[in-house]
């Protein structure tokens, strides 16, 4: 799009389905540098991404162009199929995700937090993570859909 300038950074957090642990810590480099691709495959940037075992952070850079339903649709469902070729260990991700729009002046600090994310959950749970960053942001939600 000509003329059209946006700085639109997400920080996505996605599960895998019924939050098993299934992402090896010697398989997360290889995932996480896949998703990155998938990222730049398809016109959109993933700044970092990081995680544990049984979920993902990913910071996206989305151009104007791209729905961030979208971006989601491509970066789970391909990394899911590679995911079950290369490692197939019945893997799936949650069917939905979080996501929390990051200003500008945050984005170093989001950087450093996915980082982190091994050190930061010997303290908590992807639960309470999760549940903190829905509270942090304001985010409605019916506690009944909310672990599926």
């Amino acid at each position: 799009m000509a003329h059209t300038y946006i700085s639109d950074l997400v920080h996505c957090v996605f599960s895998t389905k019924l939050r098993r642990d299934l992402i090896s810590p010697e398989i997360q480099p290889q995932l996480w540098a896949f998703l990155g691709g998938i990222a730049r495959k398809n016109g959109f940037k993933a700044l970092i991404v990081g995680g544990t075992e049984n979920h993902v952070h990913i910071l996206l850079s989305l151009p104007a162009t791209m729905p961030l339903a979208k971006a989601m649709q491509l970066v789970k469902g391909a990394s899911s199929r590679w995911m079950n070729e290369k490692h197939g260990r019945d893997f799936a991700w949650q069917e939905g995700y979080g996501a929390f729009t990051v200003g500008i002046s945050e984005r170093d600090n989001t950087i450093a937090y996915i980082r982190s994310q091994a050190e930061h959950h010997r303290k908590r749970s992807f639960e309470e993570e999760f549940l903190a960053f829905l509270k942090r942001h304001n985010v409605e939600y019916d506690p009944q859909y909310l672990w599926g």
